[in-house]
This record gives structure tokens, C-alpha cells and sequence, in this order.
């Protein structure tokens, strides 16, 4: 086993509006798949990286509970400027972590999901 996580899925109500939400705020390119009757918005990504979607799906809901992924980006606090003019917020930091790890900030996006923005040191 690589890596523990393999896949992620972000569930959202407005595909459109949250691939716009994170092309935006973290710079995120990404292709578009219709699987199994979901609707995804998949980020691009190169294996043995991670992979992961938006997803839009009956089964699916949005969430501020549960699961937090990790998003990269190079510029934390661009990223966090760029949430709020998209409609997020942020809900945590930006808090700088020790031994090098880097800061990190949670977000909820567009769709209403908690997620966590990391900037690498």
C-alpha cells in the first residue's frame, strides 16, 4: 500500500459553481466524467498521486461533518482571499504547524463542506 488514501469525493449541489469555486481558489484544473449516474468534476492528478472528484449525486450530500480532506496549495492566504469573494469562508486558521509541516486553514466551499487547505513549508 502507497498511499492509505486512494481516492476522495467532494459531494456538491452545483457542479458548475464548485468547479468554479475551486479553479478559483486553489487554481484546480479538471476533466469532466458522468460514472455510474454521478456527474464528476475530477481533479487532475498523476498517479502514484491521489486522485479525487467533485461529485454530484442523489446519494451524495454536502457536508460540514464527518471527513476532512486536505487540499495543496501554494499560497495559503491567496487561497483564503480568493474563498471568501467565491462565498466560503474560512472557519479555521491559517495556523502555522511545527516541525516544518507548513499551515494549514479549514474552509467550508461553496457547497457547504468542510474542507482543509495545505501549504506545504
Amino acid at each position: 500500500m502507497n498511499n492509505l488514501i486512494n481516492w476522495f469525493e467532494l459531494p456538491v449541489q452545483d457542479l458548475q459553481r464548485a468547479t468554479a469555486f475551486y479553479e478559483y481558489c486553489i487554481d484546480a484544473q479538471f476533466r469532466h466524467e458522468n460514472v455510474a449516474g454521478m456527474s464528476m468534476a475530477v481533479f487532475h492528478y498523476q498517479q502514484p498521486a491521489t486522485g479525487g472528484a467533485l461529485v454530484k449525486a442523489e446519494m451524495l450530500k454536502p457536508s460540514a461533518d464527518g471527513a476532512v480532506v486536505y487540499l495543496f496549495t501554494a499560497d495559503i492566504a491567496a487561497s483564503l482571499a480568493k474563498v471568501a469573494e467565491k462565498g466560503g469562508v474560512c472557519c479555521f486558521g491559517p495556523e502555522i504547524l511545527p516541525n516544518d509541516i507548513g499551515t494549514i486553514a479549514l474552509i467550508m466551499d461553496s457547497e457547504g463542506n468542510k474542507v482543509g487547505l495545505h501549504q506545504p513549508a
